[in-house]
């Protein structure tokens, strides 16, 4: 279902390859892998390395796994039974221990980054696609009226709106809002802040958003 599959060779215990060999490579897909990571109920805490995930596989601490196995991790090789060790690691994995209330959902934390993922890295006032330099954070209340650094009241601006935006609100500057500002779910947030998403994972986060709309363009 579209995942990458790839070997990597970790020095590991029962080696016969010495712990100060100098590690292997890891060519880029790999390095920039996620795995998935939920709670005993099947809620999404957040996305790990596939190190980290590693480490959750060999101490047990794994209770179940969705999804085809996306990469095989090879250990090393046992001076005793002459077999190498290996672990399949899977994109989503529920960990043993770890768990969260139902109604607990984390705020997102407001960084210029996700902004920007959130709103596509478009202007909510002209509509453009500038670059990622020329992409601003804009309080539509300015906080100079009392305008709070919230999600609810930030959108991306490119450089120019918002300069000539300035300290008004839409409304005085003429300016109106291609869509409303809002506060992304946990889901939501997971998904923007992952650009390499797999397919087994993707399905499962979306099979968890919110099923209305949460804004709609003007």
């Amino acid at each position: 279902m579209g995942t990458h599959s790839a070997k990597l060779r970790l020095i590991g215990p029962g080696s016969e390859t010495s712990q100060d060999a100098a590690p292997t490579s890891v060519v880029s897909p790999i390095r920039s892998l996620r795995i998935l990571a939920l709670d005993a109920h099947g809620r999404a805490l957040d996305w790990i390395r596939w190190q980290d995930a590693a480490c959750l596989y060999a101490r047990d601490a794994v209770a179940w796994t969705l999804g085809e196995s996306c990469l095989t991790v090879h250990g090393g090789t046992s001076r005793f039974t002459g077999e190498r060790s290996f672990l399949d690691l899977h994109p989503i994995i529920a960990a043993r221990g770890h768990a969260r209330g139902r109604a607990i959902d984390p705020t997102p934390a407001l960084t210029n980054t996700s902004l920007f993922a959130r709103d596509a890295h478009i202007c909510l006032y002209c509509g453009e696609r500038p670059t990622r330099q020329q992409l601003t954070r804009d309080h539509v209340m300015p906080v100079s009226k009392g305008g709070a650094d919230i999600w609810e009241n930030v959108v991306t601006a490119c450089f120019h709106c918002n300069s000539r935006k300035s300290n008004r609100t839409p409304q005085q500057a003429g300016m109106p809002l291609l869509a409303v500002p809002y506060r992304p779910s946990w889901i939501e947030h997971l998904i923007l802040s992952n650009r390499n998403i797999l397919a087994d994972q993707m399905e499962f986060l979306q099979s968890q958003m919110p099923k209305k709309p949460r804004r709609a363009l003007a």
